[in-house]
């Protein structure tokens, strides 16, 4: 999604309206949509779901998902079959391929609403991570930030370098 000029950074609080809308930031609309309208929105933590442009997102998807069939075929997993049951799981559930309705809003599924963990009428913040962003519940960013932020000089310096 994000092109090699442009990283999309940034952090917006938002409210969800009545019915799991949430308008997004419109520094974020054109770079998430550069690709396609296709949009794919993922479970990545407790209080965080992330979106991509699915152009970006499924190509990431389909290398791992060959990676396990692969595996799958030659017998390697045979002995890891609860872990396989177990990652089938998660992808069945982790993501939905959606669109934008109008004026840029995301409509929050269920099973995702419950993820977020962000009632009807409550905050959330909208999160550039580079090459996606990131919808936090409030609470779950703040624990998160406090966690990562003494780490932040140490990890630019590492990929900068």
């Amino acid at each position: 999604m994000a092109t090699a000029n442009e990283l999309l950074i940034g952090e917006f609080p938002r409210t969800l309206d009545e019915r799991f809308r949430l308008g997004l930031p419109s520094e974020f609309l054109g770079e998430l949509t550069s690709a396609g309208e296709d949009l794919v929105l993922a479970k990545e933590r407790a209080g965080c779901l992330s979106l991509w442009n699915a152009a970006v997102w499924k190509p990431r998807l389909d290398a791992s998902v060959e990676v396990l069939r692969s595996k799958l075929a030659a017998g390697s997993l045979n002995q890891r079959v609860d872990q396989v049951q177990d990652l089938g799981r998660l992808l069945s559930t982790r993501h939905r391929t959606i669109t934008l309705a109008g004026r840029g809003r995301l409509v929050i599924p269920d099973g995702f609403r419950e993820f977020l963990g962000v009632e009807a009428g409550g905050d959330v913040l909208v999160v550039g991570a580079a090459v996606c962003i990131e919808l936090w519940n409030p609470s779950a960013w703040s624990d998160f930030i406090t966690a990562e932020m003494p780490a932040f000089r140490r990890r630019i310096d590492d990929l900068t370098a």
